[in-house]
């Protein structure tokens, strides 16, 4: 499938540099399964749910995963991508193309990290002198929140975004972008979800960079999806396929919540417990197996991410919807405004 038709113009004012405050006062644009749209904000979810729904969230941790240092007098600006061990991680590097193999970055005079190899696609992979726990002691002392790259921030960024950029409940740490539907979810709303007796499970996409990497292929096909690691417990597989059973809807928390989900479904739509790396690509035409509805943000053009709810509403429901917003200055992208999609009707 050509991916230009996943392209849209939007305008660059209307991406979201701060998140509302409170975070569940955010707009909410509420698309019906016959495809329409009708104006709430997020505190309405509530109310736009039935009393036996189940919302399944990310429960991943953002680590402080951009780092600032020096090779030599040289300034190097490194973000985590992507763990491959407790000492070696997957680096996106600012200008690259200037290290050599074996050169050394110093972050302060604990840190330090190696130049292991380079990758075809730009990322260099690197070796910290320290490793797990402590490395992540190290990462929180000096480390600044992975904000991406389209929210605009002074070197070492804003210290509100290190709670701006982390859901309420996020326990497990790994990720190095967050899962931003997950965002805007208050200690009020998930109280006002317990009054109503909707159920909220919690499954662990550590959520990678490659989440904001462009596709730069002409055809679907030829994209190579980023892979990353997921947890579903027995606890939660069982909790769900009961749930499903009983003909309870299963809604997902932002895309990386529905991607596990997709993962661990067989064709069966059984949901089984699931630890391991995940690079599910959903396009349209992807069969769904176990989610009936989707709360997620606004998307970046082109993106996979768009591709995904395109898959699920329909290239057509979706670009309306996405063009309704635009019109109507919804705010986009992390710290933006949220949608929440029933599933179309020929579904």
């Amino acid at each position: 499938m050509r991916t230009d038709i996943f392209t849209f113009d939007m305008p660059a004012e209307l991406i979201a540099d701060y998140p509302v405050e409170p975070r569940d006062s955010a707009r909410l644009m509420h698309i019906l399964s016959d495809g329409s749209t009708e104006d709430k904000i997020v505190s309405d979810l509530v109310d736009l749910l039935r009393p036996d729904d189940i919302l399944v969230f990310n429960d991943t941790k953002v680590i402080p995963a951009r780092l600032y240092g020096l090779r030599g007098q040289a300034k190097i600006e490194l973000t985590l991508f992507k763990q491959e061990n407790l000492s070696d991680w997957v680096t996106l590097i600012k200008n690259a193309r200037r290290l050599k193999i074996g050169d050394l970055i110093t972050f302060d005079s604990d840190l330090t990290a190696s130049v292991l190899r380079k990758t075809d696609t730009g990322a260099v992979i690197v070796h910290f002198n320290k490793s797990g726990a402590d490395l992540m002691a190290a990462l929180h002392q000096i480390g600044t929140m992975p904000l991406p790259p389209y929210i605009k921030r002074e070197r070492g960024g804003k210290e509100s975004d290190k709670a701006d950029y982390q859901t309420i409940y996020a326990k497990h740490e790994g990720a190095v972008a967050a899962p931003t539907a997950g965002l805007h979810f208050t200690d009020d709303l998930f109280h006002r979800l317990d009054e109503k007796g909707i159920e909220k499970l919690f499954v662990t996409l550590h959520v990678g960079g490659g989440t904001f990497l462009p596709v730069k292929v002409d055809d679907t096909d030829n994209h190579k999806m980023h892979a990353e690691y997921g947890v579903i417990t027995p606890e939660v597989a069982e909790k769900i396929n009961r749930a499903k059973q009983a003909g309870r809807r299963i809604i997902p928390i932002g895309t990386t919540s529905l991607r596990l989900l997709e993962s661990a479904t067989d064709e069966n739509g059984i949901i089984h417990p699931f630890a391991q790396e995940t690079s599910i690509f959903i396009t349209p035409g992807y069969r769904f197996k176990i989610i009936d509805a989707l709360f997620t943000n606004f998307h970046l053009s082109g993106s996979t991410l768009f591709m995904l709810v395109c898959a699920f509403a329909g290239i057509d429901t979706m670009k309306k919807a996405y063009q309704t917003a635009i019109r109507k200055k919804y705010r986009f992208f992390s710290y933006g405004d949220a949608c929440l999609i029933e599933k179309p009707n020929a579904q």
